[in-house]
């Protein structure tokens, strides 16, 4: 008889929603049946392109570096880089020394967490959020504690409820903005309360920003509160800069009051074992923070009318209502289940079998405030979006109570 060895408990209940979905979906696709895969945010599997020259820059960095080990935080000049495209976007002053380079923001989450979250520990994220600060605040023994974002008011975070929500297990407060999963774009105002809260309560904000340029109104970034806030902006290159694949990230510290000293070197610590991040990808990401940005025009438009079609076309569906994006590349409708289906995700699966449409279940984004949701993305052209939507309304009227 073989013998088993188990796998850890905390690996085996990770549960990233946006890619478990697609388990069901490839045995779907396995049997001949056509899907529509609108589960995962990644614009290049549509017909958003990535620009020429960032590929050219790809190929010439492994004939110009030696293809061996970089720095572990990451090459200094792609760094220098960074921090000179920060404070063009944002007007931020930061140091390359503060700076972490990161095989996608994914990695990044998992190294500040190692380096952040003890056994009990409570870090604060929005309902609903990205899930992967679910999953890896787990696999380090911690609590997510959620925070409300109010769906009548465009999705805007409850700072009532984030104070109430504070205990002294507490270690740091996430914001995700432009928001994935609802595609809201949070305003200074709410910014800057959220804030004066994380300063008057001692604690960091992480405020995740891979989103930033893709917003149709004006964007303001945390780097930008006063220095009395400590705060880590984590950011990528796999949304603004079409270049998924190459899982490219990083993040960076503003910490005036040396808060966050430990947690540094923990996060270094980790960034050394992991040897460095991939080299060329480094050399040819600086080439897109360095280079023409029009490109960025154009997506946006593009994205602007989808956005645009799908807010409008979804609520003419009985049984669905959202509210209209104003940033990134998702919406997060609301689905009367009315006892026809258990649960969310009993209805995305249901969808997903008789009519091929697959998107992600709410739950999935967040247990308490995702539920009776489902996240879809706004990525495919309209001819693709409206055969969705066709497909989804004939799923509502048939299952009508």
């Amino acid at each position: 008889m073989v013998r088993k060895i188990q796998a850890s408990r905390r690996a085996l209940g990770m549960n990233y929603a946006i890619r478990e979905i697609a388990v069901p979906a490839a045995k779907l696709a396995e049997q001949g049946r056509e899907l529509c895969m609108l589960n995962i945010g990644d614009p290049n599997k549509w017909d958003f392109e990535t620009p020429a020259y960032f590929k050219n820059a790809l190929r010439k960095a492994v004939d110009h570096t030696d293809n061996g080990y970089g720095d572990s935080q990451g090459n200094p000049e792609f760094r220098q880089a960074i921090v000179d495209r920060e404070f063009e976007k944002h007007g931020t002053r930061i140091t390359p020394d503060k700076v972490f380079v990161t095989s996608g923001v994914g990695e990044g989450i998992n190294l500040l967490m190692g380096a952040l979250v003890e056994e009990g520990d409570e870090v604060l994220v929005s309902g609903p959020g990205y899930p992967s600060y679910h999953q890896y605040v787990d696999f380090y023994g911690g609590k997510i504690v959620s925070y409300r974002l109010i769906e009548d008011e465009d999705w805007i975070p409850d700072v009532d409820m984030m104070r109430k929500r504070i205990t002294d297990r507490t270690k740091a407060i996430v914001v995700i903005n432009p928001n994935n999963p609802t595609g809201a774009v949070f305003d200074e105002k709410v910014l800057r309360e959220i804030g004066d809260l994380a300063a008057e309560m001692e604690l960091p904000i992480i405020s995740d920003e891979i989103y930033d340029k893709i917003t149709d109104k004006p964007f303001f970034s945390m780097s930008r509160l006063p220095s009395d806030v400590t705060r880590i902006i984590l950011n990528g290159f796999s949304k603004v800069n079409l270049m998924p694949g190459w899982r490219v990230g990083y993040g960076y510290f503003m910490d005036e009051s040396g808060m966050l000293d430990d947690v540094w070197e923990g996060l270094m610590k980790q960034c050394r074992a992991r040897i460095c991040p991939n080299v060329p990808c480094q050399w040819a990401a600086q080439a897109s923070l360095q280079g023409p940005q029009d490109y960025i025009v154009d997506m946006n438009r593009r994205l602007r009318d989808r956005a645009r079609f799908s807010y409008e076309r979804l609520n003419e569906i009985p049984g669905i209502s959202v509210r209209e994006p104003q940033g990134a590349f998702y919406m997060f409708p609301k689905v009367e289940l009315n006892g026809i289906w258990e649960n969310d995700k009993q209805f995305v699966l249901d969808l997903m079998n008789e009519e091929g449409v697959v998107v992600v279940h709410g739950s999935g984004f967040d247990p308490e405030f995702g539920q009776g949701h489902f996240r879809t993305i706004t990525l495919p052209r309209i001819e693709v979006l409206a055969n969705a939507y066709d497909k989804l309304e004939r799923f509502m009227i048939r299952h009508k109570a």
